[in-house]
């Protein structure tokens, strides 16, 4: 796997867990107590993106947050998987010319 496809494979774990996450959320909205799960992500150089689930510190919801994050995450995941089909173009027709 080259470095540009396992960094948007990176990008399609991570919008994952926060689409996980945010499902959470709103599956729980409206259990008493609960605190929501919060994923937090950073770059990771040269490897892309990693990120971590915690608890929120205080009980509440926060239903547009939960929206919002469902919607980055969709958009995330087609910009990682555009990149991932360009690459496997450009290698197709590297090969071509290759040949």
């Amino acid at each position: 796997m080259s470095s540009a496809s396992a960094i948007a494979q990176t990008g399609l774990n991570v919008a994952q867990q926060r689409l996980d996450a945010s499902a959470h959320n709103v599956a729980n909205l409206q259990t008493p107590g609960f605190h929501r799960q919060q994923v937090q992500q950073q770059t990771v150089a040269p490897q892309g993106v990693q990120a971590d689930t915690r608890t929120a510190p205080r009980a509440g919801a926060a239903l547009a947050d939960d929206l919002v994050n469902q919607m980055s995450a969709a958009y995330s995941f087609e910009a990682n998987l555009k990149v991932i089909r360009t690459e496997q173009r450009m290698l197709g027709r590297l090969l071509d010319e290759q040949a």
